[in-house]
């Protein structure tokens, strides 16, 4: 199955064909644009249409190597192997949760710490880090998260070998979520230019083009969660 939400994070609607049927009751398209819940970011929704049927999206589902599972609203029926389906996904859902992935990779950044988790839904994002002593200013914080934000930095991907990201574990910031890597290679996500990168990470989310499109950003509580972790929210206004 091509993921085209890996490259065209930004296509809206798309059809494909309907090859086959997942473990948990859901079809799988030779392509699709719909996002399944995977680090930390929830599954996209919306609808398929096909024949003169609509049907809404309930769940996605990664099902085996790389193959996602689409799993329709429980009364509805099922297109028939090879029927052609028009996927539309709910962009604001979508467009909230690339705004704040992107804006947790730049956390990431103001905040130089190993990171031990991390989550996104649409009201808000947050990262775990191994933090044994509070931050001393929440405020300098915010103000260099905002900074980056508005230097409108390019957002772009390219790509490496399995093996590469092997001899590079520094790349990997996340300690609790290990990049997907099955299929041979790993998508990196870099944040500014190739010469002047402010981020540069392995990821299988989606992400905005632009830091610009993200806006202002707050933080939220800081929470203590064990003796060196401490949990970092954050809203997009």
């Amino acid at each position: 199955m091509k993921q085209v939400y890996l490259t065209e994070p930004y296509m809206r609607e798309l059809e494909s064909r309907v090859v086959g049927y997942g473990p948990n009751g859901g079809i799988l398209l030779e392509k699709t644009i719909f996002y399944p819940t995977s680090g930390g970011q929830p599954n996209d929704l919306g609808t398929l249409s096909w024949n003169g049927q609509r049907a809404l999206v309930s769940d996605v589902r990664k099902s085996g190597l790389d193959g996602i599972e689409i799993i329709l609203d429980k009364n509805s029926s099922l297109p028939r192997e090879g029927d052609v389906v028009h996927q539309e996904i709910d962009w604001d859902r979508r467009f909230t949760h690339m705004k704040i992935h992107t804006s947790l990779h730049l956390l990431s950044v103001v905040i130089p710490l190993p990171v031990t988790g991390g989550s996104i839904s649409t009201l808000k994002g947050r990262l775990d880090f191994d933090m044994p002593d509070p931050l001393e200013n929440k405020e300098m914080i915010e103000e260099q998260l905002n900074n980056l934000i508005n230097q409108a930095l390019p957002v772009s991907y390219e790509w490496i070998s399995s093996e590469e990201l092997a001899q590079k574990p520094e790349m990997v910031k996340t300690m609790s979520v290990k990049p997907p890597m099955g299929s041979g290679r790993v998508r990196l996500v870099r944040i500014g230019s190739s010469a002047e990168s402010v981020d540069l990470q392995p990821c299988g989310g989606t992400h905005v083009r632009s830091t610009s499109e993200i806006g202002k950003i707050r933080l939220g509580k800081i929470e203590k969660k064990g003796r060196n972790n401490r949990r970092v929210n954050l809203f997009v206004d």
